[in-house]
């Protein structure tokens, strides 16, 4: 049985300006803004949900299938995850359309801009959860706000548990629309950021939430919350070697969180292995850059937890 991975794949271009915004942009531009950057540090990678959570899971040794929608300049990508014999089969080609971009340009007070191009994503209601076979759990990432809600709907019709992991897409929800999403999820996954926005827009709280779900599992800089019912488990985090690069560390914590879901393990152990996936992936530039094996993952865990971890 396999995880299903409804969100993205995305090309992210990395540009860093080594100067700061605030010296080239002052409020007095602002009607007219025209700016000009020379950012002689640029790194092109492979990206989006989808891809990094599918990665993550690859490397702890299970067999996810990612389900998106792809532009006509996808093959790379595809033979990216080809050698590393990720599942494509749910993957769809859309002709006259990019796969998604995102470009960001950081500056030397780690500020970002952004612009991120949806290309085929628009089209990834399209997908259908049915046509995945042998699926234990899934999860819904960031992706088209059509295509989430459908999927949604249709992981509660099948009978299959998901995460619901919104990530940025939260913005595109209004109350109603998260609370429809709690009902069919079975476990909802936020930053701590997230979480504050998505507790404005329903009204409800941590605890009225988590008595809705399976867990509410928040993020943050000091350690992740999860909540089970009325009880609270403090996971603490993983140590880092280097803090090179945090995007992608929530993918990689999503994957941690998928494996223990599959291998029905408990709380705190499930919470420990997905810290110490955002903790390796923290030390590398690019979402999918890092790698190990499942003895030194072992090895890191025991060292960082204090026990062993049987997988």
């Amino acid at each position: 049985m396999s995880a299903l991975i409804c969100g993205l794949f995305s090309y992210d271009t990395v540009m860093v300006f080594n100067d700061k915004f605030k010296h080239h942009i002052t409020p007095s531009q602002m009607q007219a803004l025209d700016v000009h950057f020379m950012v002689p540090d640029l790194r092109r990678q492979f990206g989006g949900g989808a891809g990094n959570i599918a990665y993550g899971l690859k490397l702890l040794g299970t067999d996810p299938v990612p389900m998106a929608s792809v532009g006509t300049d996808f093959a790379p990508y595809a033979e990216w995850l080809a050698s590393h014999e990720i599942n494509c089969d749910h993957i769809k080609n859309i002709e006259h359309s990019y796969t998604a971009q995102t470009f960001v340009t950081i500056d030397m007070d780690d500020n970002h801009i952004t612009a991120f191009h949806p290309g085929a994503t628009l089209f990834s209601s399209q997908n259908h959860v049915s046509q995945a076979n042998d699926i234990s759990v899934g999860t819904i990432s960031a992706d088209s706000a059509d295509g989430m809600m459908v999927h949604a709907l249709q992981f509660s019709e099948a009978g299959i548990p998901f995460i619901f992991n919104p990530g940025h897409s939260i913005h595109y929800f209004d109350g109603d629309e998260l609370l429809k999403f709690i009902e069919h999820a079975s476990w909802i996954l936020v930053t701590e950021k997230e979480w504050r926005i998505m507790s404005e827009r329903t009204g409800l709280n941590s605890q009225q939430i988590a008595r809705r779900v399976n867990a509410l599992i928040v993020t943050r800089a000091e350690g992740t919350i999860i909540l089970v019912q009325d009880t609270r488990y403090q996971i603490p985090v993983a140590h880092a070697k280097a803090m090179n690069d945090p995007s992608g560390c929530g993918d990689a914590f999503c994957a941690g969180l998928l494996y223990g879901l599959q291998k029905d393990i408990d709380w705190e152990t499930t919470g420990r292995i997905a810290s110490l996936m955002a903790a390796i992936k923290m030390e590398h530039h690019g979402t999918q850059n890092h790698n190990f094996s499942l003895d030194n993952f072992k090895i890191r865990f025991k060292k960082n937890f204090g026990y062993a971890l049987l997988m």
